[in-house]
């Protein structure tokens, strides 16, 4: 019964049942990359627009759903006091390719504007360690980002 009303208010609220919450797998995911594309102190329109498009292809979302992923993704980030909350659900529900996979994305966010602020780069760094995604993968993925942004920067 206290599902069922959980599922009635999260209906109000314009987000699917399944994606209310950060111990949903795309919003925990969104809430990381929120964190990493405004560890810089502000999330830029290409950050936030990659964000988007990260959600849209790899949870297979449309651009309104993206949308309130991602709002209820940086409201859970907000409230978070650390990176754990997130991290813990990815864990239970990723396999390590996928995890890998889920760093390079957090570079892809963080590359989005040109440039990998030292502060974005530590928050790649740390989401990595909780994942259990090794400095080789974590850098590969780096690489890999580069090349799909089209960026320099190493």
């Amino acid at each position: 019964m206290l599902e069922a009303l959980k599922d009635f208010l999260a209906t109000l609220s314009g987000v699917p049942a399944g994606q209310r919450d950060a111990d949903d797998v795309p919003v925990a995911a969104a809430a990381l990359l929120f964190h990493v594309a405004e560890a810089d102190g502000a999330a830029s329109a290409l950050e936030v627009e990659t964000l988007r498009s990260v959600l849209a292809e790899e949870y297979g979302l449309s651009l309104d759903a993206a949308r309130r992923v991602e709002a209820a993704g940086e409201a859970a980030d907000a409230e978070a006091v650390d990176l754990y909350r997130f991290t813990s659900v990815l864990m239970r529900h990723l396999d390590e390719a996928q995890r890998v996979r889920f760093v390079e994305l957090l570079w892809r966010v963080a590359l989005a504007d040109g440039t990998v602020h030292e502060l974005e780069d530590n928050v790649v760094w740390r989401v990595a360690e909780l994942l259990g995604v090794s400095t080789r993968d974590r850098m590969r993925g780096k690489h890999e980002a580069m090349q799909g942004t089209g960026s320099v920067e190493a």
